[in-house]
């Protein structure tokens, strides 16, 4: 090979590296490393039995969840350091902050955790345990994340369960809002000045449209109108609403969607 031509081709070659360097570098930016590993074998395992030992009693399957795979590998990495079992352990959060901590949004949180020398004990130990199974096969909680650590082979596990919450935006939340109110019949209004306000500062504010009936509320499930909301629909007294959604003045652990509904005559 000519001496031009060597040349270029490890001008290629360092350019190719560097691209793929530059991609490492951007993606490890974005993503935490716990969030970029895939899951182990060990993991796998205990994801697959879960949701057999679900399945098998007509349960929903659990979805893999990397946040809360992140928070539980963190967690079981500390117990095989400290070769100790233990759901905080000093001098770190508690689960629900380990988990928001690494960017997982839920209404609900619990957490297994276990060692032994292979996971098929480990699972087996789960279920045999009433608080681990009742963890396991809640139908309540639909996500997990789950981390195995060895420590001269002895695995320590943790599987974090959720009731995961969708991260929705405030429009987002709003327009979920109005389409169960007008498939109930009503004509919401796309103007929520009045609506956000009360959303924010409670129902006593002042309204530049007095609305007949108020309400503010909470939830994790925006397709589903509280029942303080369905039961005077029900009445046929309204036929017009306003949707406004707004932050919870508290930060909290627990992720949910705060919701202001005004109902007019």
């Amino acid at each position: 090979m000519e001496r031009t031509e060597a040349n270029k081709v490890l001008r290629n070659f360092a350019l190719r590296d560097f691209a793929a360097l530059a991609l490492l570098i951007c993606l490890a930016t974005l993503f935490p490393p716990g969030l970029l590993r895939a899951q182990t074998r060990e993991e796998q395992i205990l994801f697959d039995d879960a949701n057999r030992e679900r399945t098998q009693r007509g349960l929903s399957p659990l979805k893999w969840d990397a946040q809360l795979a992140a928070a539980a590998r963190q967690h079981a990495s500390l117990m095989a350091q400290q070769n100790t079992l233990s759901h905080q352990l000093p001098g770190e959060p508690e689960p629900t902050a380990r988990a928001r901590a690494a960017g997982a949004r839920f209404s609900a949180l619990a957490e297994n955790v276990a060692d032994g020398p292979s996971t098929g004990e480990i699972h087996e130990g789960w279920m045999k345990s009433p608080p681990h199974r009742k963890n396991l096969l809640d139908p309540q909680l639909n996500s997990v994340g789950i981390a195995v650590v060895d420590r001269d082979r002895q695995l320590f596990a943790v599987q974090d369960f959720s009731r995961a919450v969708v991260s929705l935006s405030v429009e987002e939340q709003e327009s979920h809002v109005r389409a169960a109110l007008k498939a109930r019949g009503l004509a919401v209004s796309s103007d929520n000045a009045d609506a956000r306000r009360a959303c924010q500062l409670g129902l006593g504010h002042e309204a530049s449209h007095r609305p007949t009936y108020m309400l503010r509320y909470t939830s994790t499930d925006l397709t589903k109108l509280p029942d303080a909301i369905e039961k005077p629909l029900r009445s046929g007294r309204y036929h017009a609403a306003e949707v406004g959604a707004c932050l919870p003045a508290q930060a909290s652990d627990f992720a949910e969607y705060q919701i202001a509904v005004l109902l007019y005559e």
